[in-house]
């Protein structure tokens, strides 16, 4: 598990240990100070040969369930599907993650789908319009 804290701060540590050790400092007192462990930094000091070895790299976070190709499906089936026999004419967050469950086997929460939809397909939330509402009578 990665470590707490910015990349730069986790790098500078990764450095450190590996100068210490360098200059001769026992591996295990060099460990204890730093909070790590022995195979860390034996593991950092083999990286250190390495060109960017031991750069700071940022987190990348946890990876997508829907796979780009999955996204772009959803891009066509929303629109053009209409709200899969749902009263109303408009998709909801709620349906889409119905949708979404149904068609790729992937659970979501609806607030989570709602920044799928922004942040991915590049949607807003939108209201019909009266006029666009099928009359009644």
């Amino acid at each position: 598990m990665r470590p707490k804290g910015p990349a730069a701060d986790l790098e500078r540590r990764r450095r450190l240990a590996v100068a210490r050790l360098e200059q001769g400092e026992n591996l295990a007192e060099v460990a204890q100070s730093l909070g790590v462990t022995p195979t860390s930094i034996l593991r950092w000091q083999a990286r250190a040969a390495l060109p960017q070895g031991l750069a700071a790299r940022p987190h990348q976070g946890p990876r997508r369930r829907l796979s780009a190709g999955h996204l772009a499906e959803l891009k066509t089936l929303l629109p053009a599907a209409g709200p899969h026999g749902w009263p109303g004419p408009a998709w909801t967050v709620r349906r889409v993650a119905g949708l979404i469950f149904r068609r790729f086997g992937v659970v979501y929460h609806p607030e989570h789908v709602r920044k799928l939809l922004r942040k991915w397909l590049g949607w807003t939330g939108a209201r019909p319009c009266a006029d666009s509402m099928p009359r009644v009578g």
